[in-house]
């Protein structure tokens, strides 16, 4: 018995009978990229101060870890050196984060918030927990865990 992928169709090319049809809405990429935009409308909908997911990130991570080189900022953030490098001059423009010689390296600047900085990421942390419990929402508990362990297994 032929599963509806392997169906053919008296008006297909012959050389594409008997191939299995490439279904869009069953492919990997294409349904992280819907639960991606799901996220962003999620997150752009609830999150203060008018900070994209990527300035948010940067900003949490700096929180996370301290000071940090941008190049390591971008690592840590998983985001290329051009967009890392634009997320941190906009954040530099807002007064958000600074940028200070590295104590160890003197050809190297770190990346730190400033006061406000930090103000503004503490204020904003409630609002990004309650963006990942709507982007969640539709799985339940075990389903959510479970979703986090395979992407980070995959990431």
């Amino acid at each position: 018995m032929n599963t509806p992928d392997e169906i053919e169709t008296a008006d297909m090319p012959p050389a594409r009978r008997g191939r299995r049809r490439y279904v869009l809405d069953t492919q990997t990429g294409f349904l992280l990229r819907k639960a991606q935009q799901r996220h962003l409308s999620i997150f752009s909908a609830h999150m203060a101060e008018g900070l994209t997911a990527q300035q948010f990130a940067t900003l949490a991570k700096l929180l996370e870890v301290g000071p940090s080189s941008q190049n390591s900022l971008g690592r840590q953030t998983a985001m290329d050196n051009s967009t890392i490098n634009g997320v941190v001059k906009r954040l530099h423009q807002r007064g958000l984060i600074d940028k200070i010689p590295s104590p160890d390296d003197n050809r190297m600047h770190l990346v730190r918030l400033t006061p406000e900085g930090e103000r503004v990421t503490n204020r904003v942390l409630p609002l990004a927990q309650e963006i990942t419990r709507l982007t969640l929402a539709p799985l339940t508990r075990s389903e959510q865990a479970t979703l986090v362990r395979l992407l980070r297994k995959i990431g």
